[in-house]
């Protein structure tokens, strides 16, 4: 072999080398601060209102006194749909207990995309019957009517909520 082909070899082996180590930090960096979360285009926030998704006036609450403490009655939400995003269709009945949204496999709702964390938000009825979402302190936020939320919200039936790239409702 000639004294180039040797040099050519080594200059190789040296490349593969280094493309090894660069992969084996970015394996540990990914496992280590997780994947890179992408931006949502600003063109999307600014995107006007699409017709369906203005919110729909709601029945009226009405109070009942009984006794010493009100009941709430009149419409309330019994189940969950979800309007846009990549489960769109879904509905669910929803239960009693509060409802965990996120990536996690033991969410009551699994939503899997970039932009929703594990333990994203939780969906929860308050003792007057309301269903409320809070936020558990996700990176990209929970929207109730393309307002972020910051503290545990009353959702109204028929108002869109965004987690991620999934827009979900509650109806009756």
């Amino acid at each position: 072999m000639s004294e180039l082909t040797l040099i050519l070899l080594r200059f190789g082996l040296l490349l593969v080398l280094w493309a090894f180590v660069f992969a084996i930090v970015y394996a540990l960096r990914s496992d280590l601060f997780g994947p890179k979360v992408r931006r949502m285009p600003s063109d999307a926030a600014a995107a006007p209102f699409v017709a369906s998704a203005v919110a729909a006036p709601s029945a009226p609450r009405v109070r009942a006194h009984t006794g010493s403490h009100e009941i709430a009655t009149g419409t309330t939400a019994t189940r969950l749909v979800v309007t846009s995003g990549p489960k769109a269709g879904t509905e669910l009945a929803l239960p009693e207990e509060p409802l965990t949204i996120g990536r996690s496999s033991e969410s009551g709702l699994v939503i899997r995309d970039d932009y929703t964390s594990t333990h994203h938000a939780r969906l929860m009825v308050w003792n007057d019957g309301r269903w409320v979402i809070q936020d558990l302190d996700s990176t990209n936020g929970t929207f109730l009517d393309e307002r972020r939320l910051t503290l545990p919200t009353p959702v109204p039936l028929n108002t869109p909520v965004r987690i991620g790239t999934t827009t979900f409702e509650l109806r009756d």
